[in-house]
């Protein structure tokens, strides 16, 4: 018995699934690994560690999220996941937040490798679940725009 083909387009909804969640994963075993050493600040309270372990639980649930259902809620929430993360690591490095109620400072105006790869991988991450939700967006019955992106309605000719 043969394996039945995927559509062009349900195989790039896969490719895309796949890319958000292992770009999600990525991103989640990274603050993992780093969480330790940041949560000596603040050792039983909430700190920089307790974040990245907050961030790393999000990313991983997101990311089976979008293996799962693959719909456009589950690629909405990958995207906004992974754009807040990289607001973050952006907006720390390059601007001293001072600490806000229990949130700690997190200025750390250094680019090292593992805070280079989470930040690639959380871009990678947001643009792949933007493109996923878009597809499924143009394709979605009762949407302004048709498969072959003309607005329903207008002529060709």
């Amino acid at each position: 018995m043969s394996r039945p083909e995927l559509k062009p387009r349900a195989r790039s909804l896969w490719v895309l699934r796949v890319g958000v969640a292992a770009a999600l994963v990525v991103s989640a075993v990274i603050h993992v690994q780093l969480a330790p050493g940041y949560q000596q600040a603040a050792p039983g309270g909430i700190g920089q560690g307790t974040l990245f372990l907050v961030q790393a639980g999000a990313a991983v649930l997101a990311a089976v999220f979008v293996l799962l259902k693959g719909s456009r809620i589950a690629f909405a929430a990958a995207a906004v996941i992974a754009l807040s993360s990289l607001a973050a690591v952006i907006l720390y490095r390059y601007v001293q937040v001072p600490a806000i109620g229990p949130l700690p400072s997190m200025y750390e105006p250094v680019w090292y490798a593992a805070k280079t790869i989470t930040a690639v991988a959380e871009a990678a991450a947001g643009a792949l679940a933007v493109a996923g939700y878009a597809l499924l967006q143009k394709n979605r019955p009762g949407s302004r725009v048709t498969s072959r992106g003309r607005r329903r309605g207008t002529s060709t000719a």
